[in-house]
């Protein structure tokens, strides 16, 4: 299966991790690309010249919408020889009000109007860009995004209970207080391909708009295999017994931060319809 067919299916990103203790030195340096995030939304531009949907906009390192707002930076490695970051500005505030509703909310693209940015360039939600980038591009928005939002959500130690703080140029967190490390997390979830004849198996939550529908999906539990969980979360959901599990393809899925692992499988018997 070709990958880049998948939102986020991989392009190539050289994370460099031998460089992170040196990110500070890389930041100033003043040769970074710089891709700044607002509530967890990168910043994108329409990319006419391509014939793709959005395009990320990077920065400098010392341009106005970066400097001026107290950024939080993680380094993500090298593109080009030169550095490349993302910066949380979140303290950002809009030209105008907006009804955001903060991370996890896709909410209506936020236009940012700045010397040395696209006339369009905006905030938006990742999940409105899911076909619009290209695969390195996709992996360098997920990639930000996912480490943002554990920072988010992981300001204390595990451990111990106390604030911690950033470390490894954002690749790690510290815990002054009892030395605890922690290190970024993913949820492994496993969505499968359920199919008897030419009939395949969808299910739909209550909440969803009429008409939409998905394959099922569910995270895995400790100490399961991909293939267990794949016939439980079938089991659990429908009923349905599920035979043989073949594995298809795995895919970031930075919402807030799992790997989604694609399965196909059968009912281990024909159904009853």
């Amino acid at each position: 299966m070709d990958l880049s067919d998948l939102a986020f299916g991989g392009g190539g990103l050289d994370r460099s991790a031998h460089l992170r203790p040196r990110a500070e030195e890389l930041w100033a340096n003043g040769t970074a690309r710089v891709l700044p995030l607002w509530r967890g939304r990168p910043l994108f531009t329409a990319e006419r010249a391509t014939g793709r949907a959005l395009d990320l906009v990077f920065t400098t390192s010392d341009h106005p919408l970066v400097a001026d707002n107290a950024p939080r930076t993680l380094y993500l490695g090298q593109h080009d020889d030169r550095p490349l970051f993302a910066v949380d500005i979140s303290g950002w505030t809009p030209p105008f009000e907006s009804a955001d509703g903060g991370p996890g909310f896709a909410g209506e693209p936020v236009p940012v109007a700045a010397n040395g940015l696209p006339p369009d360039a905006h905030f938006a939600d990742l999940r409105a860009a899911l076909h619009g980038l290209d695969p390195w591009e996709s992996e360098v928005a997920a990639t930000a995004r996912g480490l943002f939002e554990w920072h988010r959500s992981h300001r204390y130690c595990a451990n111990c209970g106390q604030p911690s703080t950033i470390a490894q140029a954002g690749w790690r967190r510290d815990c002054p207080a009892c030395g605890r490390q922690h290190f970024p997390r993913t949820d492994p979830v496993v969505i499968m391909l359920v199919t008897h004849g030419n009939s395949v198996l969808l299910g739909r939550s209550p909440g969803w708009p009429e008409g939409m529908y998905s394959l099922l999906a569910g995270f895995m539990e400790p100490g399961e295999t991909i293939e267990a969980a794949t016939r439980r979360e079938v089991w659990e959901e429908t009923g349905i017994s599920c035979g043989p599990v073949e594995m298809l393809a795995s895919q970031p899925w930075p919402f807030p931060a799992s790997l989604m692992i694609g399965t196909r499988t059968k009912p281990s018997q024909a159904p009853t319809l």
